[in-house]
């Protein structure tokens, strides 16, 4: 590890009675260190080390977005303030960009949506036309509407295959009816920021993402 990064101080979990030092095991049972095996040993140390610098980056990286957010804050502030903008401020999505074209900065804002009692109308509705059409005719719209109405997780729902399904053209009354309550049933409970680094090293290359997450490393 770079000697300049320095980690996070972790709890010591070792107790020493005496002369003798203990370390808790899951259950929280007192195990003396002497009794413990050596692998086990190594793994705790190295466990414990990985997680010193992994709390230390995450830190920094919470800090680094808190400063980020700030700065892009103060410069549309800034605008705002050149073109004699009084109320409110930017809210849609943004690129800042360097003046060579060599960097960009993303800031993209999603929604979080939910959706109201009214899906359980539309749920209704479609098991109703669903019942009626044979298994033959319209396979695909079956298979749209048991997507989306299939969770992943509970007291969720598939919510790509419900936009997918607010697209179809179908002339059926009920149909038709679901699909304005599907609309009703939507809330917009929030908003949520995501930034996006890029780089190129020329003008006519192409852009890479100066990736942050360590998932998508």
């Amino acid at each position: 590890m770079n000697s300049q990064f320095q980690p996070a101080a972790l709890p010591d979990t070792k107790v020493r009675v005496g002369e003798t030092a203990y370390l808790p095991d899951a259950s929280g049972r007192l195990t003396p260190v002497s009794m413990i095996k050596p692998q086990h040993l190594l793994e705790h140390e190295m466990v414990r080390k990985i997680m010193g610098y992994a709390v230390a980056l995450s830190d920094q990286v919470t800090r680094f977005k808190g400063h980020t957010f700030e700065d892009l804050g103060d410069f549309d502030a800034l605008l705002a303030q050149e073109y004699g903008l009084t109320k409110g401020g930017a809210k849609g999505n943004r690129t800042y960009s360097s003046f060579d074209g060599l960097l960009q900065i993303e800031l993209r804002i999603a929604d979080q949506l939910d959706f109201g009692p009214e899906l359980q109308i539309a749920k209704g509705l479609l098991d109703e036309c669903l019942n009626e059409w044979s298994a033959e005719s319209r396979p695909e719209i079956q298979a749209i509407v048991t997507r989306a109405f299939n969770t992943d997780k509970e007291g969720q729902i598939n919510r790509s295959e419900i936009f997918m399904m607010l697209r179809l053209e179908i002339e059926d009354e009920r149909w038709q009816a679901a699909m304005r309550a599907v609309r009703e049933a939507i809330r917009v409970i929030g908003s949520k920021q995501y930034l996006r680094f890029k780089m190129r090293p020329s003008v006519e290359a192409s852009w890479s993402a100066v990736t942050i997450d360590l998932a998508a490393a």
